[in-house]
């Protein structure tokens, strides 16, 4: 097949001139009569936000990593509402060190703790030490002993019952110390981590950002308008969710991304948007003008760039885990406000700055009028004449950054992505290493129409003494006693404290991490395990989540990569009208992604750099890769929008491919390295959380904007354009006939 030519433009030969559709160009005359009134408009919905979302962190959840619709979920919502002693939710340890837990301070600590759990609203003993003297609720040496608490109620009323208790309660009391532990103390820990990690995060980024702005600009009017659009999208994000939080459930983890998001895509869009105007400046002295020329340019651009960020975004939704959900809803939302802001409030701005933008300037400002050769451009010319040479290298060293995630293990996030010194952190350490185990990581299984009766306690016996023989198990207790390796070590329990009417319940004690390859394998065979008469049976716990979650996640992965790929190829055929070019972006993101995935693994999983971030080496959250992937390649086509849509704007001017690829990084380069080294400054400011996998989304995300500004968009790119020569232009004749209809130009 022989390429086809893409049509002549030159003046004079045949040039086509494309009317602007209705969009960017059609709200500069309603800035440009009324500046003040939208400034004062911005301000007043900045007040607004300010003041609903001034308790948002509290108003959001810690949870929503599981799939509401999942065995485990069913069986641990059918064993909470039948059996409330056999989910403990609240641990409470009470600690004498180098004493012993019977010593009269010790005891008398924790029978005031035992009080106070008997007139708590909503809280259920379990189990304790003083009275029931089991020997999994004290540790080897003695000086520690456990309560174990069901507090009653959904996630957010448990969490202000334990909080009220940790009030009173927790502590250090002479030689005595009382602390909590437990899913839910976890997730109360997590919030407050959260919240300090957000102020933290912020009073790193922002005056870094301030800096940065300042050397790129170099005038404090023009580096003060990207910080302001800023503050301004984070704000309206931040009112956004805890709106959404009264009508649906949000992630507080969002919170993170919407203040780092927020403050890079408004320097994104701010910068390319302010240097196209101060380039048009320097053609144009008419403010107005200018800016007409720039709405039509940088703000097509701007928007082209924010619809890829939101498709990847919105491919979240597919997802049923709320976690994964609040990201795309503040992703979406800080996208529509940053856009909003970079293409009403940012021009209003310069109208009423005129020409004071360029005033207190630090330094003279280099002044050029489009046509110099700047560094990317020179490194774009040098790729160019020997772009195998070139492109070779970059892709060895991205493979290679590959290579580890070959290896990769998925986990839940539990505890350990908390800091050492959190005290649910601590408390479930201790456990882990000190106490024999408390059924805490067991399985469980649930069954509603087990039976009752003799023929009930039978059938019983029969599955517990199967399920005990599978690899791994310890034993299996039920209300046919307990068993172990397919044959009865135990007395018959109480019948009330494992079958209530026609529910039934097993706990499954094991010696391997639920958080593991192990793990599931052995939910699996559980899960596969015969059951007598082939009642129905709901496999729960630590395992059984990494299992659903895992294969929720993974079943519904196919369709978002899916959807990313099909509307991305779509967004940039409109833009380019070509169809190698799409590909060829998709294909490098995705080189990028796995670079990038490889560097999680060897620092989060196999533990390097763990002493220098603070954190715990483990299997990757399963939901976190996802997560990364889409933020990451919807950042990644942000830049490839803003290069692409340089050299096409020369190259509709007709210039040749080599003049249109070093012009357009010549004029995208600088904006680009600019914008990413901000961006990454946004998200490298999570490294200081103490949240793992925070840390974890923050480096990784910054990681992929500096490989994708630094290696992708100036070498990969113009190598690959240079190979493929015309074909970087082909599209078959049905899909240039609708690109003539419905691609979007604004230049002649």
């Amino acid at each position: 097949m022989t390429p086809v030519k893409s049509p002549p433009t030159r003046a004079g030969r045949h040039s086509r001139v494309t009317t602007l559709r209705p969009g960017t160009g059609a709200v500069l005359p309603f800035v440009a009569r009324r500046p003040k009134l939208v400034i004062l408009t911005a301000l007043l919905l900045a007040a607004l936000a300010i003041a609903f979302s001034g308790d948002v962190v509290g108003a959001l959840k810690t949870g929503g990593f599981d799939d509401a619709r999942s065995d485990s979920v069913r069986g641990r919502t059918m064993l909470a509402q039948h059996f409330r002693g056999a989910d403990p939710n609240l641990v409470i340890m009470v600690e004498k060190p180098g004493g012993n837990v019977f010593d009269r301070d010790a005891g008398d600590a924790a029978r005031q703790v035992i009080r106070r759990l008997a007139v708590a609203p909503g809280a259920n003993v379990v189990g304790v030490y003083w009275d029931d003297m089991l020997p999994q609720l004290v540790n080897r040496a003695g000086d520690k002993g456990i309560v174990l608490v069901h507090v009653d109620g959904d996630e957010d009323q448990s969490a202000q019952r334990v909080l009220d208790l940790h009030e009173d309660l927790a502590g250090t009391t002479g030689a005595v110390r009382v602390s909590f532990g437990g899913l839910t103390q976890i997730n109360n820990d997590i919030n407050d981590q959260v919240a300090a990690d957000l102020a933290r995060a912020e009073s790193i980024a922002i005056p870094i950002t301030l800096v940065l702005l300042l050397l790129v600009f170099g005038t404090v009017w023009a580096a003060g308008a990207p910080l302001l659009i800023g503050i301004f999208s984070i704000l309206m994000t931040l009112g956004v969710l805890r709106l959404l939080a009264v009508f649906t459930d949000v992630s507080v983890f969002s919170v993170n991304m919407a203040t780092a998001l927020g403050l890079g895509l408004a320097v994104d869009y701010s910068l390319l948007f302010v240097s196209r105007y101060r380039e048009q400046r320097g053609r144009d002295k008419d403010v107005i003008s200018a800016l007409g020329v720039t709405m039509r340019t940088a703000g097509r651009t701007i928007l082209f760039s924010a619809a890829t960020v939101a498709v990847a975004l919105c491919s979240l939704l597919v997802f049923p885990q709320y976690f994964l959900r609040s990201f795309a809803y503040a992703g979406i939302a800080v996208v529509m406000t940053t856009v909003g802001a970079a293409l009403l409030v940012l021009p209003a701005l310069l109208v009423l700055l005129g020409d004071r933008i360029d005033k207190w300037s630090l330094w003279p400002r280099r002044r050029s009028a489009g046509g110099d050769t700047a560094f990317w451009g020179r490194v774009a010319g040098y790729v160019l004449r020997r772009p195998v040479l070139t492109a070779a290298p970059v892709v060895l060293v991205l493979l290679v950054l590959a290579l580890p995630f070959g290896h990769v293990g998925f986990g839940v996030a539990d505890d350990r992505v908390l800091p050492a010194h959190a005290e649910s952190r601590v408390v479930a350490d201790s456990i882990r290493g000190d106490f024999a185990g408390t059924g805490n990581s067991a399985v469980v299984i649930v069954a509603e129409h087990w039976g009752h009766g003799p023929d009930g306690v039978l059938r019983a016996a029969d599955y517990a003494a199967r399920v005990s023989g599978i690899d791994g198990v310890v034993r299996v207790d039920s209300v046919a006693g307990s068993f172990a390796g397919g044959t009865a070590v135990g007395t018959a329990a109480p019948p009330a404290a494992f079958i209530a009417g026609d529910t039934a319940w097993f706990s499954v004690l094991s010696n391997v991490e639920p958080y593991s390859d192990r793990g599931a394998e052995l939910a699996r065979a559980i899960r596969a395990a015969p059951v007598p008469h082939e009642v129905p049976v709901l496999v729960s716990g630590l395992a059984a989540q990494l299992v659903d979650m895992t294969g929720s996640i993974g079943g519904r992965l196919p369709v978002a990569l899916v959807l990313i790929a099909c509307t991305t190829f779509a967004l940039l055929f409109l833009l380019t009208g070509s169809v190698l070019l799409p590909i060829k972006a998709l294909l490098l993101n995705l080189l990028t992604m796995s670079a990038v995935f490889g560097v999680a693994v060897w620092v989060f999983q196999d533990g390097h750099l763990a002493d220098v971030l603070g954190h715990t080496a483990t299997p990757l959250a399963v939901a976190m890769p996802v997560l990364l992937f889409c933020v990451a390649f919807g950042l990644s086509m942000d830049y490839e929008v803003f290069v692409l849509s340089r050299i096409i704007e020369r190259h509709g001017q007709g210039a040749d491919l080599h003049t249109s690829v070093v012009d357009g990084l010549s004029r995208s380069g600088r904006v680009i390295s600019a914008a990413a080294a901000i961006l990454s400054v946004s998200f490298l400011a999570m490294l200081s959380s103490g949240v793992s996998f925070i840390q974890f989304f923050g480096l990784c995300a910054s990681l992929a904007i500096i490989l994708d500004a630094l290696l992708v968009r100036p070498v990969l790119v113009p190598a690959l354009m240079r190979l493929a020569g015309r074909w970087n232009w082909w599209a078959p004749r049905p899909l240039r006939a609708l690109h003539d209809r419905l691609g979007l130009r604004e230049h002649s």
